[in-house]
């Protein structure tokens, strides 16, 4: 019973995290294609898979340029520094009294 109750949550842990799936279907050039299959090959890891890690990379690489980008605009901004400033004293003073 024990084992049948393990298996339970491992296969609803499973179809939670993987139900959600969309298939699409996409175009690559030849030779990424070819070089995708032989990385695939190499790791013994399925394309899509790859596919798959490597647009989460891209798209929070993304989003860490987004931050870069806000932040360097609010370092032009004299309202954001005079926060951002009030702030760090307020840091510091609590840093010190620790």
């Amino acid at each position: 019973m024990k084992k049948y109750i393990s298996f339970l949550y491992l296969f609803i842990f499973v179809f939670y995290k993987y139900a959600p799936m969309i298939t699409f279907t996409s175009t690559l050039p030849d030779e990424l294609f070819q070089e995708l299959g032989e990385v695939a090959a190499k790791l013994s890891t399925p394309k899509n898979k790859l596919i798959e890690k490597a647009l989460r990379v891209y798209l929070e690489q993304i989003k860490r340029m987004e931050y870069i980008k806000s932040y360097k605009k609010a370092n032009k901004d004299e309202n954001m520094l005079s926060i951002a400033a009030e702030g760090m004293a307020e840091y510091l003073k609590q840093i010190q009294e620790d």
